[in-house]
Parts: C-alpha cells; sequence; structure tokens
C-alpha cells in the first residue's frame, strides 16, 4: 500500500502495533458467520486480520486516498465510502438473521456522536468494540457519584454492559497522539423499547446533566422540560445529575411522557 499520511481533519492515527491488533481481535472473537462492520479501516491493519476470519466484512471509509488500495488489497470486501453516521444500518445489514458487530479505532473527536448512532440501531448490533480516548472510557464506564459519571456513563448502562478492556500506549500510533487510549466492548441489551421512548429517555438524561454543579430541578427547569413540573415525579429534585442512579431517570423519562399525555 502507497503511503499515506494520516490526516488531522478526519481524525487519524494510524494503528502500528500488530500485538495492539492481535488483542484486539481476540477480544472481538470473530466467528465466520458474524457480519462486521468495521469502521474507519484507514491502512487496514485491523482489516487483514478480520477479513481472514469473517466471511462478511463491511468496512465504511471516508477517505477516498486509501479507498483504492483498500479493494486491491482486500478483494471481495465490502467497501462503503461515507462518513459512518450517515449511514442507515438496517441497509447494511439487509436480509441476514444474524446482528451486525461494529468495530473500529474510530476518530475521538466522534465518539459520542458513533455511540448515539449506535444506540438508534441496538435491536440490529449486537456489540461494539472500539478504541476511543482513554478519559472518554473512565466516563463510560463510570460509576454513580464520581466525577466522571455523566451522560454517557447513564444511557450506555441503560442501553447495554461496557467494558473497558485495556489501555493503548501513544507510541503505537503514527503519528503519536499526544493521550492515552483505550480499547472498549459494549454488548447491547435485548432491548425492545420504542423510538420514542428511547429518546425521551436520552433527553431527560442530557437536560439533568446540562448544568452539572447545580441540582435536578435547577437543570430540568433550564432545558427543552422547562414547563413541566418534576415535584410529582418521585425523585428528590434537590440531588444533582451524578447523585442519580439509572433506575431513576427511568422514571423522570416516565414521568414526561405521562405528563405530556
Amino acid at each position: 500500500m502507497k503511503k499515506i499520511k494520516p490526516l488531522k481533519r478526519f481524525g487519524q492515527n494510524y494503528l502500528l502495533d500488530q500485538n495492539i491488533v492481535d488483542k484486539i481481535v481476540k477480544e472481538i472473537d470473530p466467528l465466520p458467520e458474524d457480519h462486521i462492520v468495521e469502521i474507519g479501516p484507514g491502512r487496514g491493519a485491523l482489516t487483514a486480520k478480520l477479513f481472514q476470519k469473517v466471511k462478511s466484512l463491511t468496512a465504511v471509509e471516508i477517505d477516498t486516498r486509501v479507498t483504492e488500495d483498500l479493494q486491491k488489497k482486500f478483494p471481495g470486501l465490502k467497501l462503503i465510502v461515507d462518513d459512518f453516521i450517515n449511514l442507515d444500518l438496517q441497509n447494511i445489514m439487509g436480509n441476514k438473521d444474524n446482528k451486525l458487530r461494529i468495530v473500529g479505532n474510530i476518530p475521538y473527536n466522534l465518539t459520542s456522536p458513533i455511540l448515539f448512532h449506535l444506540i438508534k440501531y441496538v435491536n440490529i448490533v449486537q456489540d461494539t468494540v472500539l478504541m476511543v480516548q482513554h478519559e472518554v472510557a473512565k466516563r463510560m464506564i463510570a460509576p454513580k457519584g464520581t466525577k466522571d459519571y455523566g451522560i454517557l456513563s447513564v444511557i450506555l448502562r441503560f442501553f447495554s454492559d461496557t467494558e473497558y478492556c485495556f489501555k493503548v500506549s501513544p507510541n503505537v500510533f503514527f503519528p503519536k497522539p499526544k493521550i492515552d487510549s483505550a480499547v472498549v466492548h459494549i454488548r447491547f441489551k435485548n432491548n425492545t423499547i420504542n423510538k420514542n421512548d428511547k429518546q425521551s429517555f436520552i433527553d431527560i438524561v442530557k437536560a439533568s446533566f446540562g448544568n452539572r454543579r447545580k441540582t435536578l430541578k435547577n437543570s430540568l427547569s433550564n432545558s427543552i422540560f422547562n414547563k413541566l413540573n418534576f415535584a410529582d415525579s418521585g425523585i428528590d429534585l434537590s440531588l444533582r445529575a451524578e447523585q442519580l442512579e439509572v433506575e431513576d431517570f427511568i422514571r423522570l423519562a416516565e414521568f414526561a411522557r405521562n405528563y405530556k399525555e
């Protein structure tokens, strides 16, 4: 593959260390019948391993400079040239019975948008193994009451079981980032919640953490729920959002839906 310089605008840091690639593949533990979607294959370090192990591999790459080389290197690879966030994952799944498995060394500045995009498709996505910024990985698994506990912690806990797998040094990338990375494994729960209820829960969590240092009452009154009176919700509004359990946010979301009805 010709030498291609990673672009900052795409958040590219190419993974060079084969030991780390092997650890990621081990965590994915791909089976031949799996339908795997790789976000941002880049020069194909992870793609090469997965291509040997599964019959159905789809790569989503926005950088047109590498797509021709990827297609030549991996004949038969289904390659989509687009931004992952724009994709309808139902179309990628097609008529297959197996749920999608999403993997990738993703642009760190797009971690939250990618996660929220995946949550839209929890009914057809089995799990996802991602390389993310270490600090974000800590927020994804943070327990209640800690400084890292926030929107990602609560929403991921509701929709999935999220595991912190291992830390990754900056030295294994080119160019070398200034931060540590980590691999996380998110296993989505079999969730039958409908689209409106799902969005209601997400909106409540975002609103509750909108003013992190303020009480829940103040945060909600400064949000899209400012016309609702949560006094009878059964939740202590003098608490701050980081003091609430996931079940508390569920109750708030249910109260908001019933109030509107």
